[in-house]
């Protein structure tokens, strides 16, 4: 059969998207101190870096923070997004001790050596067991596919390790219960992957929240599209089978939506949804990745979901993977009585304001693009404009996940706080299959 040129193409350009993680299952199988540049705007930052750290014990000059040794499983996308994080963070924040780059493992010792060449790390192993049990590790880092997290983490909170983890927790809600069940018994720290919540943006909308700019939420609406498996004939990977990934686009993309509709208006007391798979049939992988009679996508394109939060507001919550032109719309609005804040990932360094007491020709929404004065954008460049991107809040989250371990503050969204999400999620993958509206728990349960 000849070539399909135009699948083919548009294949490759997503492929490190959709086939990231691939060869991971397939062996699976098997202090702070002055920056001079940044002194022209410390007055205006110095107030919003209070209220982020508000609560924590700043170290002294005499800060004796320990130096935290990292392993590092996975260096596909999300792995070089964590080593790239775990090498600039002291840099970009002072305070903060460089970590040391201890272990990286991936799916051969030869795959490995060439990434730890490539991000710095000392030492470099084919199997993930033995970078949990080094000594030398502090921190265990999990960028895998999510079949492979709940194994890795259980074994690094085995072992006395802090964890970081790509979100999703598991492939399924009891993975996830597990999970942070054997965290809190163990008392280690954990960190679940949600850097959007980091962006100065999203910190500046949540403060203008808690201060009642625009009054009392009434109505929280999100979005979450992208066009990574839009195409019809793209070929299949483990993202659309469940006992590989799990959930679709709501362990992929929705997890995300539920972090910010949670953090800016609060817990969820039910949802009503509707959920379906776009295109049921899916192609072969190029690499053979779809098992033997697995030609079928398991897991849901789309999916929609009518919200009762217990603030009282209702909000809508709209994700998929399916839609042309989108590359990464995480976008939501916050409706209050006083106004109304807008935000869209695309344009990560925007954040619009509506606020009603405006009046005359000139009222309506203004855009407040990001700088010193949005705290932490300020430890990356101190001219505002400039821009922040996907990885520098990594950057950001790195840091927030060593200050929590050396000063024993809280870290969010841990395995605990994570789990909320993983409820959430699941219980609109519930509704979507029963049709009916499902109720979260009264209250939140902590492990």
């Amino acid at each position: 059969m000849a070539p399909q040129h135009g699948r083919v193409r548009v294949a490759g350009l997503v492929r490190g998207r959709i086939d990231s993680g691939t060869a991971f299952l397939d062996a699976a199988a098997g202090c702070r101190g002055r920056n001079p540049l940044r002194d022209r705007t410390r007055g205006r930052e110095r107030d919003g870096l209070d209220r982020m750290h508000a609560g924590r014990t700043t170290p002294g000059d005499g800060c004796t923070m320990k130096r935290m040794g990292i392993g590092l499983i996975g260096a596909g996308f999300m792995g070089k997004c964590h080593a790239l994080a775990f090498g600039a963070v002291g840099a970009v924040f002072p305070h903060v001790p460089r970590p040391r780059l201890e272990v990286l493992a991936d799916t051969t010792p030869e795959r490995a050596q060439a990434s730890a060449r490539q991000f710095g790390f000392a030492r470099a192993t084919g199997d993930w067991r033995a970078l949990v049990e080094d000594p030398a590790v502090d921190i265990v880092s999990i960028t895998t596919p999510n079949a492979l997290h709940r194994e890795m983490a259980l074994g690094a909170i085995a072992a006395g390790k802090h964890v970081s983890c790509e979100k999703p927790m598991g492939i399924t809600l009891g993975q996830a219960e597990e999970m942070a069940a054997a965290a809190a018994r163990a008392g280690v720290r954990t960190l679940v992957g949600y850097n959007y919540l980091r962006n100065p943006a999203v910190l500046h909308a949540k403060a203008l929240i808690e201060r009642g700019t625009i009054g009392r939420i009434i109505h929280f609406r999100g979005i979450f599209d992208e066009d990574y498996m839009a195409d019809p004939t793209l070929p299949g990977t483990w993202r659309s089978l469940r006992g590989k990934a799990g959930l679709g686009v709501l362990g992929d993309m929705g997890c995300h939506l539920v972090a910010a509709a949670l953090d800016l208006a609060g817990p969820v007391e039910s949802v009503l949804a509707e959920t379906r798979i776009v295109y049921r049939r899916q192609y072969p992988g190029m690499d053979g990745s779809i098992d033997p009679g697995s030609d079928l996508r398991e897991n849901e394109d789309v999916a929609t979901a009518l919200v009762r939060f217990r603030s009282g507001c209702d909000g809508s919550l709209s994700m998929s993977r399916s839609a042309w032109g989108r590359k990464n719309r995480l976008a939501w609005e916050v409706h209050g009585e006083a106004g109304m804040l807008v935000f869209d990932q695309e344009r990560l360094n925007e954040l619009h304001l509506y606020e009603a007491r405006a009046s005359g020709p000139e009222a309506g929404f203004r855009t407040i693009l990001t700088g010193p004065a949005h705290p932490p954008y300020g430890e990356f460049v101190p001219a505002p404009g400039h821009g922040l991107g996907f990885n520098d809040m990594k950057v950001v989250e790195v840091e927030h996940l060593l200050r929590g371990i050396a000063a024993d503050e809280p870290i969010h969204p841990d395995f605990g706080a994570a789990l909320e999400i993983e409820r959430i999620i699941h219980a609109i993958d519930e509704s979507g299959r029963s049709g009916a509206r499902v109720a979260l728990p009264p209250e939140p349960r902590r492990p």
